[in-house]
């Protein structure tokens, strides 16, 4: 089986489409996974360091764009449909499957007008608008939050979740350590988030009494780095202060509570490895989706929220103390979490492809299809 995965930009689109990626090339020695993505994007630095390969359009978001922006954006997109063609035909997939982000528009559409099967994975609660024009061609529409489902065609929508990376699964199972102090780890994405990161510094001047009984871990973000490591050292408290950390697996295992946003992703991981959490949502998110994210666990019980403009470092510093005095109290929010996580994702999604092509193509796939199978119908789209 040979499967093309379209889209990127960010972490929380191209991450669920690499776990996809990995359960699809472990599964068989001859399956193979090929991305499409952007040059712009986090896939044409993080696709090629994971070992598959990445075919590149050049195309650009319509939402929220300058009219001189806008017309050039429109502009690109013939382009980028003539490149999507090209692509699909010297690659011969089997299945598309589009993640989110600028890539996926063409690439999706121009598979589902060349008859190869397509499907779109939905991280978001409210789904972005790429992936509301895509729903109403592909086959199958996969969601990850309840509240996803009303934006497409019902008879095609699979809640499964969001696929996590097979590394940090089978990295937390074997990740778990004894540690005498309670431990909270925070970040705010791969770039940082300055809100978090100025608020947890002011958290710190109500903890003083805390200091030898409470370990931070602190991922920063590039610009932030050495005003948040001078913070935890001038007030006297334990703390490990990154720019990025690469193992993730390990972070979450030592951690006791988590203070983060609420992208997709960051949630699938957080239910999976079955973490309490305080959530600070994005607040510039499109539509304000991690919001309505971050609300799905919190009705859960297996999180609490707090709007950054609302937040502050005494408000923080409070709801810490809180749950550190009350381990009952974070077991019971572990285990709500636990109930939402999907560690199963992935190979749900990889499944419903393999149907795909064989539905389409036959067992062999594609380049063994009979003329028949090669000649049907769209009726599904």
């Amino acid at each position: 089986m040979k499967v093309l995965i379209a889209g990127g930009g960010t972490g929380g689109h191209l991450f669920p489409g690499i776990a996809l990626a990995e359960e699809v090339v472990t599964r068989h020695h001859a399956n193979e996974v090929v991305f499409v993505g952007t040059e712009r994007g986090l896939e044409a630095r993080v696709v090629p360091r994971e070992g598959y390969p990445l075919e590149l359009v050049k195309v650009q978001g319509l939402k929220g764009k300058g009219l001189f922006s806008l017309l050039k954006a429109l502009v690109a997109l013939p382009l980028a449909f003539i490149e999507s063609f090209r692509i699909l035909v010297r690659q011969k997939p089997d299945v598309v499957v589009g993640v989110g982000g600028y890539a996926s528009g063409p690439v999706v559409l121009a598979a589902w007008l060349m008859g190869i099967p397509t499907a779109i994975q939905e991280q978001n609660a409210l789904p972005g608008l790429t992936n509301k024009v895509l729903g109403k061609v592909v086959r199958v529409v996969f969601i990850a939050f309840e509240e996803a489902r009303r934006f497409f065609p019902e008879k095609k929508v699979q809640l499964i979740g969001n696929p996590i990376r097979r590394k940090l699964m089978d990295n937390y199972l074997r990740s778990h350590v004894a540690h005498e102090n309670f431990s909270v780890l925070v970040f705010g994405g791969s770039l940082g988030a300055r809100g978090i990161n100025q608020r947890m510094l002011e958290a710190l001047d109500s903890l003083g009494d805390l200091k030898g009984d409470v370990r931070f871990v602190h991922q920063t973000g590039k610009n932030d780095l050495e005003m948040v490591r001078k913070g935890y050292a001038d007030k006297g408290f334990q703390a490990e202060v990154v720019e990025f950390i690469d193992d993730m697996s390990s972070a979450y295992a030592k951690a006791d509570l988590v203070v983060c946003r609420a992208g997709a992703t960051t949630l699938a991981e957080l239910t999976v490895c079955k973490k309490a959490s305080i959530l600070i949502p994005f607040p510039h998110a499109t539509d304000d989706h991690q919001t309505v994210n971050a609300r799905a666990l919190v009705d859960a019980g297996a999180a609490l929220m707090f709007q950054e403009s609302e937040l502050t470092g005494q408000k923080l510093a409070e709801t810490l103390r809180t749950l550190k005095s009350q381990p009952e109290r974070l077991k019971g929010m572990e285990k709500k979490a636990a109930l939402l996580g999907r560690p199963e994702a992935a190979k749900e999604l990889a499944d419903v492809c393999v149907d795909l092509m064989v539905q389409t193509w036959g067992p062999s796939g594609r380049e063994r299809a009979t003329p028949e199978a090669k000649k049907a119908p769209r009726s599904e789209s």
